[in-house]
């Protein structure tokens, strides 16, 4: 049912046979509490999870009953899912509004595989990239990379925004366990300039790596960001600009800006316009990580995102965990009207993951318009937010719990930890599961004066229950782990903006505050006064309130 790449409308999802089957479903079901879908079902527990690639999914305390999930895989089909899945594999060009094949998926192809598109076998440059990242990353770790002073390189600061600073940022410290130590590993993406400083603050410029990463070599906060280091690094190697090649090297796809920036092109590391920025992380992208955790354990991470991938294009589509989690997320936001996702991973080391998502998820579905060009006529992408436990509870859990807005979500545990220390691990995973139960669940009115609470707290201290969350659990954080978890959320994104049918993988809504802001900067700046009317009255009035309270340092 999905649009044809020609323009030629086709019957938007929600005015389906199947589209209308679910609503007619949801009415029927209403409310339905969890505590009477699971004292109605005693087998619930089991026959709702799946298994893949190392992740298991318990999704069995979500308001579905038995006949949820067959409507919700009749949606899925009608929408061309399988069809769509194929097509990505095969190097189809999905992306329409930029006419590009989509192809994150050959970033993590072995050696001996071929994927052959348009002609030109893929997976051998890909390959070539990676050798040459594992030459470089062997080279800084073990100290045959030397800086201009002849130090080695104790320091490495990755400059990029957006995919080219959350995937690795996220990964990098999700697998702070097995880096190397005595190395630093900083990443810098905001225009603030209290972001650089603080990076670079206690760091030797002799000792310190950076590595540039910019597709176009041009974005205004990566560039600008890269000229302040450059001019740290100078400044402290008593103006020696040639230092800029040994301390230096970018991924781009843009050599002649960056030999004009002062790296040496062959320290330039490679990426293709079929891989969006927010899916690079498996590619040149990820070079800050592998010089952390190395090379080896680096595939390890690309050996996860495999597993994934053959999961997602070969499991029987009602245990399959990207399309379960997608449909899941589908009968919440369109048909019970829940526009939020938190995302709660037990893991300090993955205190980053939420916000890694947040991009993958709304940049890539935060969309209005058809693949024809049509308005949508329904809800798309979540608003996806979330933060580790157990420091939400303390925090935010209060309006999970008893609020008046339901936040489905996924709980990430772990059976073991990376590193075992007393009876923490234990205790983390117990909040984990008393999470997902009390969200359930809840404590009835009943229950709560049971419990002798004196009479004026009764009601406060009620939890309603029936919030639903879906529970991932694997056996330790590992590379291959992590990879698996990152491929799980970029296929359960595809799934669902080929049901919205909508491009999931372009990005215009970043371009008008972009190009807006790089005007406004020359206003900021500039000796002579702003045009007149050259914004509206609002934006005009706190440009000049901006000129006139500027004060600049010398």
């Amino acid at each position: 049912m999905t649009s044809t790449t020609s323009g030629t409308p086709s019957t938007p999802i929600d005015q389906t046979p199947e589209w209308a089957a679910l609503a007619a479903h949801h009415a029927a079901i209403g409310n339905r509490h969890l505590r009477e879908l699971f004292a109605s079902d005693p087998t619930r527990a089991q026959a709702f999870t799946a298994e893949g690639a190392g992740l298991f999914l318990d999704y069995s305390k979500h308001r579905i009953t038995r006949e949820t999930l067959p409507l919700l895989l009749a949606l899925a089909r009608a929408a061309g899912v399988e069809e769509r899945r194929a097509a990505m594999f095969r190097g189809d060009r999905i992306n329409v509004t930029e006419n590009r094949s989509v192809l994150h998926t050959a970033l993590r192809l072995p050696p001996g595989e071929h994927l052959v598109v348009e002609g030109t076998d893929v997976v051998p440059g890909v390959n070539a990239v990676l050798d040459k990242m594992a030459a470089f990353a062997d080279r800084v770790r073990s100290g045959a990379w030397a800086g201009h002073t002849g130090l080695r390189i104790r320091n490495v600061v990755n400059i990029g925004i957006g995919g080219s600073d959350l995937g690795p940022a996220m990964a990098t410290e999700a697998l702070r366990h097995y880096s190397e130590r005595s190395m630093r590993f900083r990443f810098v993406s905001n225009v603030d300039g209290a972001d650089m400083r603080e990076a670079l603050i206690d760091l030797e410029p002799a000792e310190t790596l950076f590595i540039v990463s910019s597709k176009t070599f041009t974005t205004l906060e990566t560039l600008t960001n890269a000229r302040t280091a450059r001019d740290w690094l100078v400044t402290g190697l008593d103006g020696a600009t040639e230092a800029v090649a040994k301390h230096f090297v970018a991924v781009s796809t843009n050599a002649e800006q960056v030999r004009a920036f002062g790296i040496d092109t062959a320290n330039m590391f490679e990426f293709w316009d079929w891989v969006g920025g927010r899916y690079s992380m498996d590619a040149a992208i990820g070079l800050s990580l592998m010089v952390a955790i190395g090379p080896d354990d680096f595939r390890e991470v690309l050996a996860g995102f495999r597993a994934m991938d053959a999961h997602f294009q070969t499991a029987p589509l009602d245990q399959n965990l990207p399309v379960l989690m997608a449909l899941l997320g589908i009968w919440y936001g369109n048909f019970l009207g829940f526009d939020t996702h938190a995302v709660l991973p037990y893991s300090q080391e993955l205190a980053r993951f939420p916000a890694y998502l947040q991009q993958l998820d709304m940049e890539s579905n935060g969309k209005s318009v058809r693949l024809d060009g049509s308005r949508v006529t329904y809800a798309t992408g979540p608003i996806v937010w979330g933060t580790a436990g157990t420091n939400g509870q303390h925090a935010y859990y209060q309006l999970l719990h008893q609020g008046t807005r339901i936040v489905p979500a996924d709980l990430i545990g772990f059976v073991n930890p990376t590193t075992e220390i007393g009876d923490h691990h234990d205790l983390l995973v117990a909040n984990l599961l008393a999470q997902a139960e009390a969200f359930a669940f809840g404590k009835t009115r009943d229950e709560v004066v049971a419990s002798g609470v004196v009479p004026q707290q009764v009601d406060a201290r009620v939890f309603e229950g029936n919030r639903p969350t879906s529970v991932l659990l694997a056996p330790r954080l590992t590379p291959r782990v992590l990879g698996a978890l990152v491929a799980l959320y970029e296929h359960k994104v595809f799934v669902q903006g080929v049901i919205w049918d909508i491009d999931s993988f372009d990005q215009w809504g970043v371009e008008l505050g972009k190009v807006l802001a790089t005007r406004i900067a020359a206003e900021l700046t500039s000796p002579a006064e702003p045009v007149a009317n050259a914004h509206d009255s609002s934006t005009a009035a706190l440009i000049a309130r901006f000129r006139a309270g500027r004060v600049r340092e010398s």
